[in-house]
């Protein structure tokens, strides 16, 4: 028996022992992984750029991107290293720093979906009193808060986890330490982490309900819509906001909620990728690719660039040809 703040060093099982997967998965990995950061900066990229992005549902779309690059870069990439270099493990610090983020960007981006699906019921369902609503200053405490939130059980799930004492070796069968992997390592359960984790799915379950609520209220309003290009482009706002929310949630609930073998099947570990992996990803497919102000964003920003670039390549032309002009006077008159 030892207690996991003694330090020392976990072992994250991954995928596979077999050298050709562990280098597919690598691969796998680092795609999706450039992917969501090319994504995400884009976004961020955009909503900063163009000041007709400079809205409160921009506003909030441009930290879930920093949320899903941040989050995403909290276990990928180690995944990626110890795969390439096959080695499987992981410093006491820096399972800490895993579980301590993880908690703090994943909780932080269920309040934020909260937040965002208030931000469109206000929208939609209260459109003359949107800008008394939501203004400046409610986005920036209603971001604060959500990080307040995150950061307070981030702080309360480390802490509870890593205070226990562990039982036979310190295998993780997972691709990142992962609470519920954590605490099969126990030697007894840990009423403290039980009763966090309890409190944790009950917050992120009434979040839930409050978008679930939030949601209905404006698809009922949408349908009462006499144009058909607003029903369609508010469903396109909305509905990808709804799809992301359910998928990310979903997958966490049945992660911490359905009993834990003492060895994890593939099926719990594609479980874990859904909420930790894939909503970084598909999050800047769904707001880009489906909206048509960040098309236009898009457009204006390389319009942009390349009347920059053309710009470059006409002075440096123009400074060729003085350069060329200059060295033929001076050949004639020394002729």
């Amino acid at each position: 028996m030892e207690n996991f703040t003694s330090g020392g060093t976990f072992f994250l099982m991954g995928f596979s022992d077999i050298r050709e997967i562990q280098i597919l998965h690598a691969v796998l990995f680092l795609l999706i992984y450039l992917a969501a950061i090319l994504g995400n900066l884009l976004i961020i990229t955009l909503t900063t750029k163009d000041h007709q992005l400079h809205t409160p549902m921009y506003f909030f779309l441009k930290n879930l991107s920093f949320l899903d690059l941040c989050l995403i870069s909290i276990t990928v990439p180690k995944s990626i290293m110890n795969s390439l270099m096959n080695q499987n493990t992981i410093s006491f610090l820096g399972c800490v720093s895993q579980v301590f983020f993880f908690f703090l960007l994943a909780s932080t981006e269920v309040a934020l979906l909260t937040v965002m699906s208030y931000d469109r019921y206000v929208a939609i369902c209260h459109p003359l009193r949107y800008d008394i609503i939501i203004g400046h200053e409610a986005c920036i405490q209603m971001v604060t808060s959500s990080w307040i939130s995150g950061c307070l059980n981030a702080i309360l799930h480390t802490a509870s986890t890593f205070s226990i004492p562990i039982c036979g070796p310190p295998e993780v069968n997972q691709f990142f330490c992962d609470v519920p992997q954590l605490l099969s390592l126990a030697c007894s359960y840990n009423i403290g982490e039980l009763v966090v984790i309890g409190l944790s799915l009950l917050l992120d379950f009434g979040c839930f309900v409050f978008i679930d609520i939030s949601y209905y209220y404006v698809f009922s309003t949408v349908l009462r819509m006499p144009s058909v290009e607003g029903r369609h482009k508010a469903i396109s706002t909305c509905l990808p906001h709804l799809i992301v929310v359910i998928l990310f949630l979903s997958s966490g609930f049945f992660a911490y909620l359905h009993p834990l073998s003492k060895y994890p099947s593939l099926f719990d570990l594609l479980v874990s990728v859904f909420y930790t992996v894939v909503p970084p990803t598909i999050n800047p497919l769904i707001y880009s690719l489906r909206n048509k102000d960040m098309k236009m964003a898009l457009r204006k920003l390389m319009n942009k660039e390349e009347a920059v670039l053309l710009r470059i390549f006409i002075m440096h032309e123009k400074r060729s040809n003085i350069n060329k002009n200059l060295n033929e006077s001076d050949f004639k008159l020394h002729g």
